[in-house]
């Protein structure tokens, strides 16, 4: 694991200061910012005079920061520091541990696009144990089998066209097995992320890491610590280990273990709605009724149950008849929400966790919910290869499971599932169907959300009116108002 500050925001005046050589006594901290604008609603001065007094008295300045946060409670103020990570050599799994901090910007390597070598950690607690030799052996057998069925892929694809492939039929067929191929690989998978965070949240993420049932996110957390401490000391204050973090999940799940043994098991289906916005086309046109004319709410809800269906349709249409393709639905939408409970393999919840805005809760992977495996490898001859990989796969996991319960995802692979609940308000869906619904979109994710968006769609039609892949966004358009979108360019920069 290799992590590295890739940068800090830096007061303006100090870096024109630092390209004109006036260096001496001058403190590079996103300190500044948070004391300056910590004391701009109690101070006569302006923002630029106070920005100028924190960097010539940072000591005063992080004593103010200290004060402001940590007695009066504002630490809203730590967020208008900010860092950049550079994260490399970390697992696919503790990449979940780390995206689940949705305020924070990140960018990852994807296994898509890029041929990987198949490296991977291995864990202090599986280096530790009596599983060592094992845990390598099958990672190894992984590895193999990933370059080789790669290979097959490419080969069953080339051939099925009958003829040599052009350059961009070779890039396509090159991505299809690279995506395809990936199931196989362990959640120990090496990666890298380039990581955008303000001091709010990096204080939340060494609290909660310094808990951290993995001891890969314990080593990330204190790395992150040190990084930073001497340059932010203000404003990283709640940082360490404690009992909220550490017991809260683990006590729970002891506590339902007898209920869950009472209960009768259920057959999952992959994607389904637990909970949604009741009569939500109703509440969102009154929603925006609210917000175009001097109604209250009450009235405006009131006025829309007496609406006929055409009056209700004529009202969405217009929330989308100027809308591009770039453009974000309405802010109304949001007001109106809707509940998945989703079985997702770590290749498809790969692309998942990103959709931040976003409440997205998990459990751990688990073999009994069965693995996701691309038509691809069965076409190419590799089903029953694959399978016998995943069959001792799943014997390890058992076997470390009592011992090392969370450690052992690290032997699953990204083809192994787990159960997601997701919440999401109308807006945020738009945003995954633009997205995930795409024909360039990977072929999982772009069925789930398809499975999602349709079922969403009985429940608000009107709502989810033009939703849908960006590809098809004319098709949709003309479809709903008979013509398509106007084409808006970009404005390039001459």
């Amino acid at each position: 694991m290799k992590v590295s500050l890739a940068g800090f925001n830096v007061d303006y005046e100090t870096l024109k200061e630092i390209a004109y050589n006036k260096m001496e006594k001058i403190s590079l901290t996103p300190e500044v910012f948070s004391a300056a604008y910590a004391r701009i609603s109690r101070s006569s001065k302006s923002v630029s005079e106070l920005r100028r007094i924190a960097k010539q008295e940072i000591e005063k300045a992080r004593i103010s920061n200290r004060k402001i946060i940590f007695e009066m409670g504002h630490h809203s103020v730590a967020e208008h520091a900010v860092f950049n990570f550079d994260i490399m050599g970390v697992s696919r799994l503790l990449t979940e541990e780390i995206e689940k901090f949705r305020l924070c910007s990140y960018t990852e390597k994807s296994q898509r696009y890029i041929k990987l070598k198949g490296d991977f950690i291995i864990p202090g607690e599986i280096t530790k144990s009596r599983y060592l030799n094992k845990f390598g052996k099958i990672i190894q057998k992984g590895k193999i089998f990933y370059n080789k069925l790669y290979r097959k892929i490419v080969n069953y694809e080339e051939k099925k066209l009958g003829r040599r492939p052009t350059k961009v039929e070779k890039k396509s067929i090159a991505l299809k097995a690279n995506e395809d191929a990936r199931y196989i690989l362990s959640l120990s998978q090496k990666t890298q992320l380039g990581e955008t965070i303000n001091a709010r949240n990096v204080e939340l993420l060494l609290r909660r890491f310094a808990s951290h049932e993995l001891d890969e996110a314990r080593k990330f957390g204190k790395i992150v610590f040190k990084l930073i401490k001497k340059i932010a000391p203000s404003i990283i204050l709640f940082y360490e280990e404690n009992e909220f973090d550490r017991n809260t999940y683990s006590e729970l799940q002891t506590l339902i273990e007898d209920i869950k043994r009472k209960s009768r098991k259920l057959e999952d289906e992959d994607v389904s709605i637990v909970d949604w916005t009741r009569n939500a086309d109703s509440f969102l046109i009154a929603a925006i009724l609210h917000s175009s004319s001097t109604l209250s709410f009450n009235q405006a809800f009131e006025m829309t149950q007496s609406m006929d269906k055409k009056e209700k349709r004529m009202i969405i249409k217009k929330t989308f008849e100027h809308m591009e393709l770039y453009d974000t639905v309405l802010r109304e939408f949001e007001y109106i929400n809707i509940t998945f409970a989703l079985v997702t393999s770590a290749s498809c919840f790969a692309q998942l966790k990103r959709h931040r805005l976003a409440t997205i809760t998990t459990q751990k992977y688990n073999p009994e919910l069965g693995v996701t495996i691309p038509q691809s490898v069965h076409d190419a001859g590799m089903g029953k290869e694959f399978e016998e990989i995943i069959n001792r796969t799943n014997d390890l996991y058992y076997q470390m499971q009592k011992e090392l319960p969370f450690a052992a995802q690290y032997i699953l692979t990204n083809a192994h599932r787990k159960r997601v609940l997701l919440s999401v308000n109308a807006r945020a869906l738009y945003h995954i169907s633009r997205l995930r619904e795409d024909e360039h979109a990977q072929w999982e994710i772009r069925e789930k959300t398809r499975k999602m968006v349709n079922l969403a769609k009985r429940k608000m039609p009107l709502a989810l009116l033009v939703s849908g892949g960006k590809d098809k966004y004319p098709e949709i358009y003309k479809e709903v108002f008979g013509t398509y979108p106007k084409v808006v360019k970009p404005i390039l920069p001459s």
